[in-house]
Order: structure tokens, then C-alpha cells, then sequence
């Protein structure tokens, strides 16, 4: 099960109470203060795990808490640190304070972690009190409360290409064909309703990550449809590919449909309109005479005809050009 939204409680441990104790063994009748330090309360740290896509276990497990401290203890003892609540998240991952909107951490390499929440420090024991005119001290700190606060986990898919599209284009077909990506694939529209990651192996052992991010609708920007929910796992793709429908059974013409999903990702902002972009025609075996396609064609300006490629997912046609030129897309960014 796919979630990219939970509502959490986040809590770091308390510190644990001073003591107050006095030292008694036979024969010393002045032993003094002895009260051991409280143990500090533990923290609570996120870490991205490699591996998790979702956030579904903090849908139900909401309560991160950390223990407390231990109290301290006679004999100069010092109480037990409370234990740390390690929060695994997938890459990718946003913590947000829900009161103030403010982003908290951004959680984006495997390993890297985070303290979101510190605990609370463990009040001093008597023995800390001792003065040579008052040798008996019969008080000590209490340990100081932990951090509490509502927060939100938010994920956003990272990956190389993320692919944009009417519902239909063809999306979920194309990522099965260049990966071993298993989307869902059926003749009607919103067949995806969560993204789906795949992996496009490249020679010499690199790949490629490709998001099928579910079909975007006029006004999505706006949040209609399932709008803002998945236009904000583009934000982190490096190269966008609109994948239109050119076949003479599409839902929508060819060039209004490129014209609604480029109004969407300019009215979307959030760096979108400046990433990088292809243009796969898809669906060509459908158009075997070429109408459709040179129809399109002429519709594109023509300082966007090397990024435009005509594709079959049916038959393969323009599969392997278009991963040479997505490869040289995204190297060409790395290197800028």
C-alpha cells in the first residue's frame, strides 16, 4: 500500500529526576551526599532507510516517542539515558511542523540521519549541592521535560524521469516495456493511482529511475482530480517526459493535450517549468499512415523538435532512441 502522508506525534524522552541519597556505611557517620544524576531523555531521530516507498506504517503507529530517563540513584549512580526513537523514513521524506508550517528536515540520502527531537536533560542529584555550609543538601533538579509536537511526514518521489501525462498516454505501459515495473495496465482512465518506480538498466552498469506519476487532468494545479497530490512527486525528478497520446482514438488532440500538461507544470511552479523535458508522440502503431503524428509534429515549435520522439510501447518503435536520448538528457544536466 502506497501513503505519502501521515500525521504524527513526536515526543523525546523526559529526563530522569536527581537523587537525593546519603551515604551510610558503618563507622563513617558523615558519609555526605551521594545522589546520583538523572539519566537524559532520549531523542528522536529520523534516517532514511534504502528501500521503504511508503509511509503506511506511520499511518497506524502515528506516536513517535522516545523513552524517558531513568532517576539517578544512592551511591553516585547515575540514572540510564532514555532510549532514542529511530524513525525510518523513505528517501525522499519532508517533516513539517503542523502549527507552523515550517519545514523541519529533508531527508534525501540512504543513511542520512537527523535529530528532530531532543530529550530532555537529567536533573542533578543532591551530591552536586554539597557547600562547606551546607553539607546536607536534602533537594536536587528535577529532569527537564522532552520536546512534543504535531508534525506531518510528507514523501515525495525521487527519481530521474518522471513521466507526465494525460490519463491513458500510455505511461504505465511505457515504463513496464523499459523496466520490470509491473503497473498497473487497462483501457480506461486512472488505472494508476499511486506512483510507480522502475528501473531502466543502462550499459556499463548504470541505470536510469523512472516515476509513472498517475495522469494529470486540467486544473490539476488547482487540485482537481487528484491534482497537487501527484504533481508534487515531480518536484524531485530531474527530467520530465510528456508522454501524449497521438493515436486517432485519443480522448484529447494531440496539441491540447501538451498544451493543458505544460499549463499545469507552469502553473504548478515549484521549480517545475525549468527542469529539462522530452516529448514521447506515443501509440504510433495505431497511426500507421503517419497523419496524426505529422499533424502534431507541426504543431511543435521548432526549438523543441530534438527533444520530440515518435514511440510504440506496443511494438518497441523509438524505445531504444528514447532511452539514448533521456541518458544524454540527464548526463548533460549532472554536468551543468
Amino acid at each position: 500500500m502506497f501513503v505519502d502522508y501521515a500525521s504524527v506525534v513526536i515526543k523525546s524522552g523526559n529526563g530522569g529526576q536527581g537523587c537525593v541519597s546519603f551515604h551510610r556505611e558503618k563507622f563513617k557517620p558523615n558519609g555526605g551526599p551521594d545522589g546520583g544524576d538523572g539519566g537524559n531523555g532520549g531523542d528522536v531521530i529520523l534516517i532514511g532507510e534504502l528501500g521503504m516507498n511508503s509511509l503506511v506504517r506511520y499511518r497506524y503507529t502515528p506516536r513517535l516517542f522516545a523513552k524517558n530517563g531513568q532517576p539517578g540513584m544512592g551511591s553516585n549512580r547515575s540514572g540510564k539515558k532514555g532510549k532514542d526513537m529511530v524513525v525510518k523514513v523513505p528517501c525522499g521524506t519532508i517533516l513539517r511542523n503542523t502549527e507552523t508550517g515550517e519545514i523541519l528536515c529533508e531527508i534525501i540520502e540512504p543513511g542520512t540521519s537527523v535529530t528532530v527531537a531532543r530529550g530532555g536533560k537529567g536533573g542533578k542529584g543532591n551530591q552536586h549541592f554539597a557547600t562547606p555550609t551546607k553539607q546536607a543538601p536534602r533537594y536536587a533538579q528535577p529532569g527537564l521535560p522532552g520536546v512534543e509536537f504535531k508534525a506531518e511526514l510528507e514523501l515525495k518521489v525521487m527519481a530521474d524521469i518522471g513521466l507526465v501525462g494525460l490519463p491513458n498516454a500510455g505511461k504505465s505501459s511505457l515504463i513496464s516495456v523499459v523496466s520490470h515495473a509491473t503497473p498497473k495496465i487497462a483501457g480506461y482512465p486512472f488505472t494508476t493511482l499511486n506512483p510507480v518506480v522502475g528501473v531502466i538498466e543502462l550499459s556499463e552498469f548504470r541505470t536510469m529511475v523512472m516515476a509513472d506519476i498517475p495522469g494529470i487532468i486540467e486544473g490539476a494545479s488547482e487540485g482537481k482530480g487528484l491534482g497537487i497530490q501527484f504533481l508534487k512527486h515531480v518536484e524531485r525528478t530531474k527530467t520530465l517526459l510528456f508522454v501524449i497520446d497521438i493515436s486517432p482514438y485519443a480522448d484529447t488532440p494531440p496539441e491540447n493535450a501538451f498544451e493543458i500538461l505544460h499549463r499545469e507544470i507552469e502553473s504548478f511552479g515549484h521549480g517545475l517549468p525549468e527542469k529539462p523535458f522530452l516529448i514521447a508522440a506515443n501509440k504510433t502503431d495505431l497511426d500507421p499512415d503517419a497523419t496524426c503524428r505529422d499533424e502534431f509534429s507541426n504543431h511543435i515549435p521548432d526549438n523543441l523538435k530534438e527533444k520530440f520522439f515518435q514511440i510504440s510501447t506496443a511494438t518497441r518503435e523509438g524505445i531504444d532512441q528514447l532511452i539514448t536520448a533521456l541518458d544524454k538528457t540527464l548526463h548533460d544536466d549532472l554536468q551543468s
